[in-house]
């Protein structure tokens, strides 16, 4: 059974909604409505994956605090399969209490970013992603697996998230093992210099043949050899909050990839899937399995 693996620091969000104002140095503020949950990032891709039934594995850094115990729980319900990187007796997770207004929110994170592998870690997570027909690739130390992965006909997959020195220059090394990369709007426009999207995706075309830029709620743009096309956001979905639409959206874009779609397919199961991420608060709260998917895929290929 093919399956897909990626390398990243696990994530937990606690999330305070209905906050009427984030709160000002010596007072408390209650809120009636409160989660715990799984964050965005890599994991929740491979979260996301899972739930549409495919074969998942995570190199990732848990520990022996109730938080690791939470992340293992909910990995292990949604069908990821954990490699443990961690050694120390610490919290090695990235920790954030999102305070959520009606308009706007704001974040306190504890944590380190993300994973600095050391060799065994580095041999550790070969270990389980040799023979993956896909990586999902992050910006942190594996640069060398990712190379090997590759040679031996691994899809290697980029996602970098937001940099503020988001360049060429700096991601080249990436950028090159990479077959696929999914910026936003935002992310493209940085990397490239450019000042339009479709400008931005040309611009790409330096490192990909086959081009994807997310254009964040109007839908995303693909570009396959000289063909350039345009996939619209769904309007079934109603935008409550953005959280981990990007990693909802690469789900779907990969599962694609996975069972061998065209391009543009595999931008519209991800339209699909970042859609329906953005209608409940949270990264992890609202999703589709397989049967929906393939059911709203098929309704969009016949209008």
């Amino acid at each position: 059974m093919p399956f897909v693996v990626g390398a990243g620091a696990t994530n937990i969000d606690l999330l305070y909604q209905n906050m009427p104002k984030i709160p000002d140095v010596g007072e408390e503020i209650y809120t009636d409505k409160f989660s715990l949950q799984l964050g965005g990032g890599l994991p929740a891709t491979l979260i996301n994956l899972g739930r549409l039934g495919v074969k998942t594995k995570i190199a990732t850094e848990l520990g022996s605090d109730m938080f690791s115990d939470f992340a293992r729980k909910k990995y292990a319900e949604n069908g990821v399969e954990p490699l443990n990187l961690y050694r120390g007796n610490g919290i090695p997770l990235n920790i954030t209490s999102a305070i959520i207004l009606k308009n706007d929110r704001s974040f306190i994170t504890y944590g380190k970013g993300s994973i600095d592998p050391d060799e065994n870690a580095k041999e550790e997570f070969f270990r389980i992603a040799k023979g993956a027909k896909i990586c999902l690739m992050s910006a942190g130390g594996f640069i060398d697996i990712y190379k090997e992965l590759k040679s031996q006909g691994t899809i290697m997959v980029l996602d970098t998230g937001w940099d503020e020195e988001l360049s060429f220059e700096k991601y080249d090394e990436l950028l090159t093992v990479a077959d696929y990369f999914t910026p936003n709007r935002k992310e493209a426009l940085k990397i490239t210099g450019k000042s339009s999207e479709k400008d931005a995706a040309f611009a790409l075309k330096k490192y990909f043949d086959k081009v994807v830029v997310k254009t964040d709620r109007d839908g995303c743009i693909g570009i396959n050899g000289d063909d350039f096309f345009f996939c619209p956001s769904l309007d079934r979905y109603k935008n409550v909050d953005s959280t981990g639409a990007g990693d909802a959206f690469l789900a779907g874009f990969v599962y694609g990839l996975l069972y061998d779609y065209p391009l543009k397919d595999c931008i519209e199961f991800g339209n699909i899937t970042g859609g329906k991420a953005v209608t409940q608060v949270g990264a992890l709260s609202a999703y589709v399995n397989e049967k929906e998917l393939l059911e709203i895929k098929k309704e969009i290929s016949e209008k």
